[in-house]
């Protein structure tokens, strides 16, 4: 997606580029999984529909009544679904102390620094320009809800009050 990094900005596109963050955690043989499920179904077939039977005889209840009990069973011997994890993408927008502040390694102080079970970073982070040869990062997470408060994440990023001067929200999107 290199060709597309100067059209799509955290700021014209939040969504999509949280999209891309979380995406681009995925391995190709995973992302190539997801066109076979995605690829079109087959349709169902029309129920077909005997026109000369004008008072609907009910000599094929029988077959309808063991499909149905075929199909409950066979529901019986699966596994129940697991409960959904609630979950959300988030976009900081870290502003450095200075304009002599480096952003790189601050991304990777940040990443390294601040793990929690239910957090994971995004893969890439950007430099974005904001006034006089000054950049702010702006880097993506994934986090659990009931496991990860982005309060205290913030807080966290906040504490590196060495490099960090302020951070903000940019983008906050349920999954």
């Amino acid at each position: 997606m290199k060709k597309y990094e100067s059209e799509i900005s955290p700021e014209s596109h939040p969504r999509a580029f949280a999209w891309y963050c979380y995406i681009g955690r995925f391995s190709e043989a995973r992302r190539a999984q997801w066109a076979k499920v995605a690829a079109p179904a087959a349709a169902p077939k029309a129920k077909e529909v005997d026109v000369d039977d004008l008072f609907g005889d009910d000599d094929d209840d029988g077959a309808a009544a063991a499909a149905a009990a075929k199909a409950k069973a066979a529901t019986k011997g699966k596994k129940e679904k697991k409960p959904v994890i609630a979950k959300s993408s988030v976009m900081f927008e870290v502003k450095p102390l200075d304009d002599q502040t480096d952003l790189d390694a601050l991304n990777v102080r940040i990443i390294k620094d601040i793990n929690m079970d239910g957090l994971v970073w995004g893969a890439d982070y950007k430099k974005v320009p904001i006034a006089f040869g000054i950049e702010k990062l702006i880097l993506a997470c994934v986090v659990e809800d009931e496991k990860v408060s982005v309060d205290d994440l913030q807080e966290k990023i906040e504490a590196f009050d060495d490099m960090v001067q302020s951070v903000e929200i940019a983008a906050f999107n349920k999954i």
